[in-house]
């Protein structure tokens, strides 16, 4: 088992000019055998939501459950928990097998010959068996990782907690270790919490994903959910790269005016937000955009200002006025800098948000407005 619960938590830091709240009512639930990654932006919370569920910072508020017993008051050792941080944290005079069987030494009573056992089955999982006598000094930054891993996994504990782990490694092995992570996470199928503030790592590892601003959880979901249907215009400018477009327009029946272009609605859709403020954001990811002929209706004319080949891709940033929109378009597309085009807001694609709140008042791919238990409640 391995179901975990947070309800209410609240982690309240002195800061000496006033009370600083990090972590504010925070309701969340990992299922047992879930890989649930906590994303956003710094100074966000996550972080120390991990260490709050490590008992490595004690909870102002609220309560931390697991498989229906609270351990808010336990020290870190009473709570079955295995932590991996940022920095890897190896002891530099150890060797890999020393490192790996540590926690074990001091936590357990098992026999020098079952914790030799464990580290070498424990080693040749996380395939570093050749490693086992080198000292951290002497290995790769994605070596160091994988013994951060085993000194984890060896402890076989009810959930695994992840403080950015990635975030050290360059690019290419950052892309291999976050494969095998997952497949190592769904191998031994241990609940785990990920931080991260990658929203790339967050859409691909996983299962679900849990946005937070402020302190404040913004929306929980699987990947997909919180691109297509963002509960607020925060998740949707932060899921998703490049991100989400933005534009403010003011609504008359169905017609909605920028300075820039007037935008008619689909009939239904106009229908759908008739008690939407007047007062809108118009939200459409660059991969929504699309070129066009001038006369296609709702075609907005604009000229290219920067062109960035990326090779299937291109990305265009296109003048509107005081700011600047990104289109994603094929690498095919002959665009160059200067160049005036027209391209258009697909109906089916635009995203709507309250203009005072942020709040979603329609989503992609629907005309229908949001139920009410897919937005996030403000505390």
């Amino acid at each position: 088992m391995g179901r975990l619960e947070l309800n209410g938590m609240t982690k309240v830091f002195d800061g000496g000019s006033g009370d600083i709240v990090a972590v504010d009512e925070l309701d969340l639930t990992v299922k047992d055998g879930e890989f649930l990654v906590l994303v956003g932006p710094s100074g966000c919370g996550k972080s120390t939501t991990l260490r709050c569920i490590a008992g490595l910072e004690s909870v102002t508020d609220g309560e931390i459950v697991l498989d229906d017993t609270p351990i808010t008051d336990n020290k870190p050792k009473e709570r079955n928990m295995a932590m991996v941080f940022q920095n890897y944290a190896l002891y530099p005079h150890m060797s890999v097998r020393k490192n790996i069987g540590y926690g074990l030494k001091i936590t357990t009573d098992l026999s020098k010959s079952e914790i030799t056992e464990r580290v070498e089955d424990t080693a040749e999982l996380l395939e570093i068996g050749d490693l086992l006598d080198k000292r951290p000094s002497d290995l790769s930054g994605g070596q160091q990782q994988r013994v951060a891993l085993g000194r984890a996994i060896i402890r076989e504990p009810e959930v695994f907690l992840m403080d950015e782990p990635l975030s050290n490694l360059d690019a290419k092995l950052r892309t291999t270790m976050r494969t095998e992570i997952q497949q190592l996470q769904q191998d031994l199928n241990v609940s785990t919490v990920y931080v991260t503030h990658d929203q790339t790592e967050a859409m691909t590892m996983g299962d679900r994903i849990a946005i937070l601003d402020g302190g404040e959880l913004q929306q929980v979901g699987e990947p997909m959910e919180c691109y297509h249907e963002p509960t607020n215009q925060f998740v949707a400018g932060f899921i998703g790269s490049p991100s989400m477009n933005f534009l403010d327009v003011e609504r008359h029946e169905e017609v909605l005016e920028h300075d820039r272009f007037s935008y008619t609605l689909p009939a239904d859709v106009a229908k759908a937000i008739a008690d939407a403020p007047t007062d809108l954001t118009l939200g459409i990811r660059p991969e929504h955009i699309t070129l066009c002929d001038s006369d296609r209706e709702n075609a907005v004319q604009t000229e290219v200002t920067v062109v960035e080949p990326m090779g299937e891709l291109v990305h265009i940033y296109l003048d509107f006025g005081d700011q600047t929109l990104t289109a994603s378009v094929d690498g095919g597309a002959r665009v160059q800098a200067g160049d005036v085009v027209s391209v258009v807001f697909p109906e089916d694609k635009i995203h709507l948000f309250d203009g005072a709140t942020g709040e979603t008042v329609k989503n992609s791919t629907s005309g229908r407005q949001v139920p009410d238990e897919q937005v996030a409640p403000s505390n």
